[in-house]
């Protein structure tokens, strides 16, 4: 990892959350550094969707900052957001429109001028060149998850946030978007993925933050949190097959209940 590498392209800082007197984001902090796959893990209800949506801007925290390439998300709310790229886990274009009516959509919403090659290249990156024709409802699942991340890139944000965007995927199209995730963090850019998946996680993500009950409670990379808990009796206990897995580590350290 380069000295660039080192540089936070987004800065978490005390964060909180309340809903009424709940609440659900108590002072967490963490960093994702340029050319970083970055991991936001957490039981359902642990404080994932609320701090990625302070992240983004959708909602004020009650304490805290976000600052997305140096830039307040609440103070200077446009320069972030121009820095930040978004894919949620389920994105709905215009059904009627081709692929290559919508991104040329988002592109002009950006100011970004495509040519007819451009267009054809980013179809090509995603395997999708012989579909430029194609209605966006007509496409799969994972072909629709494919062009949501194109369109979350276009305007080459410096962050890229990506909410659990392969769920429901097959094998292969969930491999071939890990793919474009390498690809992003290849440019320098910087990926926060939320994911149920500890595989997904252990295969893409250079460090992982585990939250629970509105607090981080672990952070570093995949393999070296193994390496830490592998001889934790709460680790051992729910080991299945004599390896330490992350999926282990995970379960150990939030419990085996069941969150709805």
């Amino acid at each position: 990892m380069n000295q660039d590498q080192f540089i936070p392209i987004l800065e978490v800082d005390q964060l909180q959350v309340s809903y009424g007197p709940f609440q659900a984001v108590k002072q967490i902090s963490f960093a994702v550094h340029a050319g970083e796959i970055f991991g936001l893990l957490g039981p359902n209800g642990a404080g994932k969707t609320s701090t990625l949506s302070a992240i983004e801007g959708l909602l004020a925290p009650q304490g805290g900052s976000v600052r997305v390439a140096g830039f307040d998300v609440r103070k200077q709310s446009l320069h972030a957001r121009a820095n930040m790229g978004v894919q949620l886990q389920a994105t709905s274009f215009q059904p009627e429109l081709t692929i290559t009516e919508i991104i040329r959509l988002f592109a002009g919403i950006y100011g970004i001028a495509l040519s007819d090659e451009a267009v054809q290249e980013k179809l090509e990156s995603i395997h999708l060149g012989d579909a430029a024709g194609k209605k966006y409802g007509q496409l799969s699942g994972g072909q629709q998850q494919r062009v949501s991340l194109v369109i979350a890139t276009i305007h080459d944000p410096q962050l890229v946030l990506l909410d659990e965007p392969t769920t429901g995927l097959d094998p292969q199209s969930r491999r071939q978007l890990w793919e474009r995730m390498e690809a992003i963090r290849e440019k320098g850019c910087s990926v926060l993925l939320t994911t149920h998946s500890m595989e997904e996680a252990e295969a893409v993500c250079d460090r992982i933050a585990i939250i629970d009950h509105g607090r981080v409670i672990a952070i570093d990379a995949p393999a070296a949190l193994i390496a830490q808990h592998q001889h934790d009796p709460e680790v051992i206990s729910v080991t299945r097959k004599g390896k330490v897995t992350l999926e282990d580590v995970f379960i150990g350290l939030t419990g085996r209940a069941v969150r709805s």
